[in-house]
């Protein structure tokens, strides 16, 4: 569903990826790891098309992602951003049925409602909560909306950044379970950014872990702990000593 064929990606003399070659196929959920500044985001951003790689190229679907309607392509997203980045002057319902109001192909207003009631329903939140602003809820109760947004237009492709942060280790579980069990009904292709141990092993088929520009170590989630790769096994367990190099 996503390719990526040694992509490059230099801000000044700061080369962030050197080298990106990955493979998500159709309906898999891929966890991306790596330390803080090691270009998670911008990899996420090149995909979508936000920024562009100074060599290589990325397909979705078998489409290069620098041609075509931008517009038609952006529709296959959905994104869970790590603040939440729900809008504080809308109501909840309208938060969710952002797209569905003002995308292509928009929908009637009370249309739009009731999908929003519907995805409400999915993340666990009763129709209470729709007419609320976001103020008025908790830190748990506002990302549940901001994944029921993500998935309001049924989207072929999910993007989650840090979907856990800030949150207790409770909620934290009630937000990768949800995310799991979406993913698979959906049959969506998703791809997620953390740092989150717990939330990899929950959410993940796959992980690749970038460091140095590259891609240091890809395979299935149950290879974690015996990857044999140093890189991986001081991330995972974060230990203070090995390869990865940390401030003293």
């Amino acid at each position: 569903m996503i390719a990526l064929q040694d992509v490059h990606k230099a801000f000044g003399a700061n080369k962030v990826l050197q080298g990106i070659t990955l493979e998500v196929p159709r309906g898999e959920s891929l966890v991306v790891i790596g330390g803080s500044g090691t270009g998670k985001s911008v990899l996420l951003k090149c995909v979508l098309g936000l920024v562009r790689p100074d060599r290589g190229t990325i397909t979705v679907d078998g489409r290069d992602v620098a041609t075509g309607d931008r517009d038609a392509f952006l529709a296959q997203f959905g994104m869970l951003f790590q603040g939440g980045a729900l809008f504080d002057s809308l109501r909840v319902w309208e938060n969710v049925a952002f797209r569905l109001m003002r995308g292509p192909g928009k929908r009637p207003k009370a249309e739009a409602r009731d999908i929003a009631l519907e995805k409400l329903r999915r993340v666990g939140l009763g129709p209470q909560v729709a007419d609320l602003f976001p103020a008025e809820l908790s830190g748990g109760m506002q990302k549940r909306v901001s994944l029921a947004r993500a998935i309001a237009a049924d989207p072929a492709i999910i993007f989650f950044d840090e979907p856990t942060t800030g949150l207790d280790p409770i909620m934290s579980g009630v937000i990768n379970a949800l995310i799991r069990e979406i993913v698979t009904e959906m049959g969506a292709t998703a791809v997620t950014i953390t740092h989150d141990m717990s939330s990899v092993r929950a959410i993940a088929d796959a992980v690749a872990m970038l460091h140095g520009g590259l891609i240091r170590w890809h395979g299935p989630v149950s290879r974690l702990d015996d990857s044999g790769d140093p890189y991986l096994d001081q991330f995972i367990h974060g230990r203070p000593t090995g390869p990865i190099a940390t401030l003293r």
